[in-house]
């Protein structure tokens, strides 16, 4: 049966009277569309894995067409849940499988409607916050389009040649290419399909990235004193001392860094950011002074994700910072950091959780990017640090210095 879109006047007309029979039901859902499909939202129960404690607004996605067939199984689905919630029996597994791979005949979908499922199925696990949604426009949605540009164009194509012609629309050894087989990876995965070889191998991924010339510290503090803006001098500072992203600067809780009888204040970033929430601590500590964080302000950026999203704010501080002629891009303080907490000698796990991500990416990013200069210092810290002298050979004794001289044998004559 072919989907009424949003655009027919028919459909919404009937949408927005179901909704209208939910709110007079008290049933505390309202049916929405989203694409060619029918979602519930309303306060549910935390989705499982979110870490979540108390009800809070979901979408549930039901896999339902939009379309009035549709809208009489959601109409029916909203007061079996809402009767499920009173009764206290409301399970989100008995939802979460609408979404799952092993529950659609994907064999029988169409492209299209296999990355629509793909779609439901990562925001059902995933949850609709920023970070999710942020998540997906970057490192999924373009590279799932390459595949729908694919399929179209190749319709005689296996869904395993489209995946694979997809990736090859990235250039190799690329960063967009790690991206795109991670990306096209799970999306395999979520179809139960056998990875086509080439986008499961780490031959094709991102295997040796261009090498970066990071600023020492000294040209960090210099280029600090550069930026005639204060507030942006503080975004400055607070990205260089605690190896903040560009977002994240403007979704911090800064109370402990406020606070002066703290000697070493850390900041808190926020769970609307991209990896959520953890705390970071400032290396060099003493740049918390000298930059003057403790009583800096943030520039008026539009921070309001319902209106903007965690890459344009981001984008914001980059072209900020490229008027200034900076000669490196502030993602590099943030490089800059993570190299220094190997310098002091933290452990990747601490570090990796402060930057927000795996321990594994923390050691194949940052170690590669050591350069010679880094090595020195990391050789010279180490010395110092172990106060180990080398062993001193010890003096020969007196008495047996004297080694009586070998007797040479000589013939008689």
């Amino acid at each position: 049966m072919t989907s009424v879109r949003s655009s027919d006047a028919a459909f919404e007309a009937k949408l927005l009277k179901l909704n209208q029979r939910l709110k007079a039901a008290r049933l505390g859902f309202v049916v929405e569309q989203r694409g060619n499909s029918l979602v519930l939202r309303g306060t549910l129960p935390p989705r499982p894995g979110t870490g979540r404690l108390r009800p809070y607004q979901q979408r549930l996605s039901l896999s339902l067409a939009a379309n009035a067939d549709g809208l009489k199984q959601a109409e029916q689905a909203a007061k079996v849940i809402a009767a499920q919630l009173i009764q206290k029996t409301f399970d989100w597994q008995d939802y979460l499988k609408w979404g799952s791979a092993r529950n659609l005949a994907f064999s029988e979908l169409t492209v299209p409607q296999q990355v629509e499922a793909f779609e439901r199925w990562f925001f059902n696990q995933r949850g609709e916050q920023a970070a999710s949604r942020s998540t997906w426009a970057t490192a999924y949605a373009p590279y799932l389009r390459q595949v729908l540009e694919v399929a179209q164009a190749h319709a005689d194509f296996s869904i395993s040649e489209v995946i694979y012609s997809a990736l090859l629309k990235t250039p190799p050894d690329s960063r967009s290419r790690q991206v795109c087989s991670t990306a096209l990876r799970s999306f395999c995965q979520f179809l139960k399909l056998e990875v086509p070889f080439e986008v499961g191998e780490s031959g094709l991924g991102y295997q040796h990235p261009s090498p970066r010339n990071l600023p020492d510290d000294q040209l960090i503090i210099e280029w600090f004193e550069r930026i005639p803006n204060p507030q942006w001098r503080f975004v400055y500072g607070l990205m260089a001392a605690y190896g903040l992203r560009n977002h994240e600067v403007f979704f911090c809780d800064f109370a402990e860094l406020r606070n002066a009888a703290v000697a070493n204040p850390t900041v808190q970033v926020l769970t609307t950011t991209k990896t959520g929430e953890h705390e970071v601590w400032p290396f060099y500590p003493e740049w918390v002074e000298q930059f003057q964080l403790r009583s800096g302000c943030l520039p008026p950026v539009k921070t309001d994700l319902t209106r903007t999203t965690l890459q344009q704010v981001g984008a914001t501080v980059t072209r900020q910072f490229r008027r200034y002629d900076l000669p490196f891009s502030p993602y590099d303080l943030r490089h800059a950091w993570a190299v220094r907490t190997i310098h002091f000698g933290l452990s990747d796990t601490v570090a990796a959780r402060m930057m927000g991500h795996s321990v594994a990416i923390h050691t194949r990013t940052y170690h590669r990017w050591l350069a010679r200069r880094d090595q020195q210092q990391a050789v010279e810290t180490a010395l110092a640090r172990s106060g180990l002298k080398p062993p001193v050979k010890p003096p020969i004794p007196a008495a047996s210095a004297a080694v009586a001289a070998p007797e040479v044998a000589t013939s008689e004559v």
